[in-house]
């Protein structure tokens, strides 16, 4: 590990204003990825953090700024590191600053939150108790949970095949509470992974929650691209419905109130078979960060240093939209909003480097114009897989939005 003191503009009496300096500089370039859209892959993923655990650096960002100096009492460090500290201070300031941008921000959302969604939504006030509400009395954003976590009901879970086209098992994880004693709403959630890679254990503390909450959560797998191409993933989601609803009775659950939740690609097949169902089964359908128009998509590819969108979308309809026309036509949720469209919860950050908020806002606008029932949540300092954390900004906001819709299309 480098040793800053051996650095050689390091001296022995300057090494604490070397090392303030230094990490100054670092708090203060990782709270860039707080505000401005990561330029490559890794720097995305460094954003994620960022966003959603940047609050834990900023204890370290105060202390480098505002502890005092030993060359006060001494008086052994030259004039020029002593300027050299004192920039590591402001530096380290300016990063504190940032690292808790994200959190201020969402405070002012969730200070909005339940006004915005009354005005929204049909949602009566949450009461005290009961299957499928939040809690009265709960705020959207709470600090507890920010520094120790969400506490979590153990609940059952089972894993189940579901369907097996062209001999291929497909499986999904049944989450439910064992206290249930009556058949419960569904939640169908899909996982993300650009159509060709994750699985059905991702981010599996939303589904544990729920379950504890009153609901059978069923998180399904199905097939990947570009072995399977479009419309595998759709079709082996239809069948999970189809599984499930068949198996109701079994597995506790009520087949007439079904919730379809994914995450982007997995929110835009819960979009799209939800939209083409024609099922009054399937109350709702709630996407993260979903497209929801992939020709769009493919026409307005974002930076291909993060993701290769239109690699992405080529593998999973089979070519590109000259090629496939038909393909990015049925695969676009945006094309089938009409009078049957169920409620739907959008969820999307406004500096998503992968799925540009375009893509969420074009859909709500869609289903504004059709006189239908939506919900966007807006969230300003977050990127792409933001409730990847789920106790914090996003998934505690993202989390009590999903409850108060869930409550409200499936009584």
């Amino acid at each position: 590990m480098l040793n800053p003191c051996s650095l050689p503009c390091c001296s022995r009496d300057s090494l604490e204003a070397c090392i303030r300096l230094l990490l100054g500089t670092a708090l203060s370039a990782v709270g860039l990825l707080a505000v401005l859209e990561a330029p490559t892959h890794f720097l995305w993923m460094v954003a994620v953090g960022v966003t959603e655990w940047g609050y834990w650096l900023v204890p370290i960002a105060l202390a480098c700024s505002f502890l005092p100096s030993c060359h006060r009492i001494a008086g052994e460090a030259s004039v020029g590191w002593r300027w050299a500290g004192r920039l590591g201070r402001v530096l380290a300031l300016a990063g504190a600053v940032l690292l808790l941008s994200p959190l201020l921000r969402a405070l002012l959302v969730a200070e909005q939150l339940e006004q915005d969604l009354a005005a929204a939504l049909p949602l009566s006030p949450a009461p005290s108790s009961g299957r499928g509400v939040v809690s009265a009395g709960r705020q959207p954003l709470q600090f507890t949970h920010l520094l120790a976590g969400v506490a979590q009901e153990p609940v059952q879970h089972s894993s189940l095949v579901y369907a097996a086209p062209a001999g291929e098992p497909l499986r999904l994880d049944l989450y439910r509470s064992a206290n249930l004693s009556s058949p419960a709403p569904a939640v169908i959630v899909i996982h993300g992974g650009s159509w060709q890679s994750g699985d059905r254990g991702q981010l599996a503390d939303l589904n544990r929650h729920l379950a504890s909450r009153g609901y059978v959560v069923a998180a399904v797998g199905y097939r990947f691209a570009p072995r399977w191409p479009f419309p595998a993933a759709r079709d082996d989601v239809r069948a999970a419905v189809s599984f499930l609803q068949t198996h109701a009775s079994d597995l506790g659950l009520d087949p007439q109130r079904i919730v379809l939740l994914g995450r982007s690609a997995g929110g835009q097949l819960a979009l799209l078979v939800a939209y083409t169902a024609g099922d009054p089964a399937i109350r709702g359908a709630i996407a993260f960060y979903a497209p929801a128009d992939l020709r769009y998509s493919y026409e307005h590819p974002g930076n291909p240093l993060v993701l290769d969108s239109r690699g992405v979308l080529t593998a999973y309809l089979g070519g590109s939209p000259e090629e496939r026309p038909e393909a990015y036509a049925a695969a676009s949720p945006l094309n089938f909003v009409g009078a049957g469209t169920p409620p739907t919860l959008l969820i999307h950050g406004e500096r998503d480097e992968l799925v540009k908020p375009i893509q969420s806002e074009r859909l709500a606008a869609r289903l504004a114009h059709a006189g239908r029932s939506l919900f966007l949540l807006r969230l300003p300092w977050a990127t792409h897989g933001c409730d990847i954390n789920f106790s914090g900004p996003c998934g505690q906001l993202s989390t009590y939005v999903v409850e108060r819709f869930l409550a409200a299309v499936v009584r």
